[in-house]
């Protein structure tokens, strides 16, 4: 009887996915801004103290700008009580160079127009939520087979223990005794069988492309037309079809260019206050008016419209929600952390070492007001305001603990000690003063305290 023949191979690998982008190049600049660092000082090259020296002096005399020419505009919207961001540099820039913001059609990166033009066939390229949706399915996989193989470890121990059971109770020991005499115990020795089974019996890869399913599809079954198509390699398949047409492309990339781009890059309060106050790289706009609005007067403006509805300016206090979140975020920030809002983990920030395209974020900040100043406890009624404002219940704690320890970040709570009224300027000493109240006087009033909390598991930390 003659052996058959196996079946075909095909000649190359199947063709692998897009690649992603690079993102440590794409990323490389924390702010929107350009730096001019000195020139690296070499000791056993003294040419190098000169090149030091020139550069100074040079670019004393003639600074270059780290701004771009034109500021990125935006406007504040009161519906949203937010900055939106629509002009396309702008909101790259923004995004690539210290991810502030997100997209208002995404969930975090502007990427609605990509993933609308990959929806028509226009561009192969994955987005992020796509490499998201990727990675949890393969994940969700990884632990469904792996909760099997621990079941399937555990059915054939039971059966084992109950065979020998069966067979000689009274000579023999049974197999729960064996292991039981063990150094480790049963519970060791059922480790030691599931971690051999995974070594014998690995996970199954991924599922592979149509062209190998046709393969494996095609060892039990003789139809001959399937037998046709599997005898073709993957470049006989693509040449066996015509190329498509220039005039397709030009077609193709003239749709691409007229899709309208529907999305924008919104920011908070804090974020906005930053980009035009810390780094003077936003320009924001009168929604009615379209004038440019001073820092001074962005600063009230978003005092008012952190409180729901909106305060007058007389009505406003020291410890604006506004001004306890930005003093929190301009603190992390000039530390050199990348901070995002947390409202997706019941916290206020999210603390990342370089962005979310990089590493989860490791810290998660709640603030808090506090009220350490004499002037809090001069009255009663400042006493008792004060205390509500600050009481939290240990309900709230451990809920927003257990959060935090289920996501691997740890808690941090900030305390931002609130001054007393009078340093932050009132409505009627504005109109007395000839100028806007300096911001950066209004600032260094306030002082963050950090407290980083971690949950206690007794069976893991007894020691």
């Amino acid at each position: 009887m003659e052996a058959t023949e196996p079946l075909l191979q095909p000649s190359e690998p199947p063709p692998r996915p897009p690649p992603r982008p690079n993102y440590g190049k794409i990323h490389a600049k924390p702010f929107p801004v350009i730096i001019y660092p000195l020139p690296t000082l070499i000791p056993h090259n003294p040419l190098s103290i000169f090149h030091i020296a020139f550069t100074y002096l040079y670019r004393l005399l003639a600074p270059p700008s780290s701004h771009p020419k034109v500021l990125y505009p935006a406007y504040f919207s009161l519906e949203t009580r937010s900055v939106h961001v629509t002009d396309e540099t702008a909101v790259r820039a923004l995004w690539e160079h210290g991810f502030f913001g997100k997209g208002s059609l995404s969930r975090s990166e502007p990427s609605w127009l990509d993933r609308e033009k990959k929806k028509r066939g226009l561009i192969a390229n994955e987005t992020s939520e796509e490499f998201t949706a990727q990675r949890r399915a393969e994940r969700r996989r990884f632990k469904q087979e792996r909760a099997r193989k621990e079941r399937e470890a555990i059915e054939e121990k039971l059966k084992e223990e109950r065979r020998l059971h069966q067979n000689d109770c009274m000579a023999e020991p049974t197999a729960r005794s064996k292991y039981e005499g063990l150094n480790g115990g049963p519970v060791d020795s059922l480790a030691e069988s599931i971690e051999s089974l995974f070594e014998q019996q690995p996970l199954s890869p991924p599922m592979p492309p149509p062209i190998m399913l046709s393969l494996s599809e095609a060892a039990n079954d003789t139809n001959s037309g399937k037998e046709d198509c599997i005898s073709r390699t993957p470049s006989e398949l693509a040449t066996s079809y015509p190329s498509k047409p220039l005039e397709q492309d030009l077609e193709a990339e003239a749709e691409a260019a007229a899709i309208e781009n529907q999305e924008h890059l919104q920011l908070n309060p804090s974020e906005a206050f930053f980009l035009v106050y810390a780094l003077g790289i936003l320009q924001i706009l009168a929604h009615n008016t379209s004038a440019p609005l001073l820092p001074e007067t962005l600063f009230t403006l978003f005092r008012q419209h952190s409180y729901f509805p909106p305060r007058e300016i007389q009505d406003l206090q020291p410890d604006d929600p506004f001004l306890l979140q930005y003093v929190v975020y301009h603190h992390f920030r000039s530390l050199g952390w990348v901070v995002r809002p947390g409202i997706k983990f019941a916290v206020d920030w999210l603390l990342y070492l370089r962005g979310p395209v990089f590493s989860h974020a490791e810290f998660a900040i709640v603030v808090l007001p506090a009220y350490t100043h004499p002037y809090w406890r001069s009255t009663q009624e400042l006493q008792k305001l004060t205390k509500k404002k600050e009481s939290k219940s240990w309900w709230w704690l451990h809920c927003v603990n257990r959060v935090q320890s289920q996501v691997r970040k740890s808690l941090v709570i900030c305390y931002v000690e609130v001054p007393p009224p009078r340093a932050v300027p009132t409505l009627a000493e504005r109109k007395a003063s000839v100028s806007e109240p300096n911001i950066g006087q209004v600032l260094k009033q306030y002082k963050v305290r950090e407290l980083t909390l971690k949950r206690w598991t007794p069976n893991r930390e007894r020691d």
